[in-house]
């Protein structure tokens, strides 16, 4: 095989394992790695294809009952916000994006990490689960970067794991089945990247199933330590990735 499938499969096969483990992060992981070799435009569609991929391994193997009011809010909002990111896509610049997103998770997520008391937020109720939602939705037509600034938020809301886990899957579900008809209905996903994609689905399946056995076993925690330095890792990979660009 050639390097550049090499790239492919080393991304699907990392960023697979962690969404199984965490339930969210392909596109993070996927992009730090893809971001090196492949054109922004089909990196955005690999990550958006790997991670609802991911997603529905993941409703199959990690079953999670959830509750329809508390999700409600987050699906709208990102219903709403996918067809803008959609839209500013092809005049954004791909790496001011990860670079700002990366200087957030940098400076943010270590903060919550060694904190002995992370800081809950209470306010806001169901219009700001919705905004957040929204800017979930907005990134995830962007290039798959669903999760982030939901998962964040739930942190911060400081709900138990499983509950955690239901928003956060069944909210990157739909947003990123929302978010390939609307790149496959523009012409984003067209026939030539098939085999590309097969690669994809087929490096990462067998991680991603790893990931989330390994998930039923850990504590409250554990969860919580593990998300924020996936989020800290991931957002030193989009300044690798971006920094040599925006500098130059």
């Amino acid at each position: 095989m050639d390097p550049h499938t090499w790239i492919v499969i080393l991304g699907a096969v990392v960023a697979g394992f962690v969404q199984g483990l965490s339930g969210f992060a392909f596109g993070l992981v996927a992009m730090s790695i893809w971001a090196w070799t492949l054109e922004p435009q089909l990196a955005a569609a690999m990550t958006v294809f790997g991670a609802l991929t991911g997603q529905i391994i993941a409703a199959v193997s990690v079953r999670r009952g959830f509750d329809i009011g508390l999700l409600l809010p987050f699906l709208i909002g990102g219903l709403l916000g996918i067809p803008i990111g959609v839209m500013i896509l092809p005049w954004l610049n791909v790496h001011v994006f990860k670079l700002v997103l990366g200087s957030l998770l940098v400076v943010w997520c270590p903060l919550m990490l060694f904190a002995r008391h992370l800081p809950r937020i209470t306010a806001g109720g169901s219009f700001a689960d919705g905004l957040i939602g929204f800017i979930g939705g907005a990134m995830g037509g962007i290039g798959g970067f669903t999760g982030p600034i939901p998962t964040l938020w739930c942190t911060l809301r400081q709900w138990e794991k499983d509950t955690q886990r239901a928003v956060i899957q069944n909210f990157n579900l739909a947003a990123l089945s929302a978010t390939m008809a609307a790149y496959i209905a523009t012409g984003k996903i067209g026939i030539g990247m098939l085999p590309t994609l097969a690669v994809v689905a087929t490096a990462m399946l067998v991680p991603t199933l790893l990931g989330a056995k390994l998930y039923i076993g850990i504590s409250e925690s554990t969860f919580r330590k593990i998300i924020l330095s996936l989020l800290t890792a991931s957002g030193f990979g989009l300044l690798a990735s971006a920094l040599p660009h925006v500098v130059g």
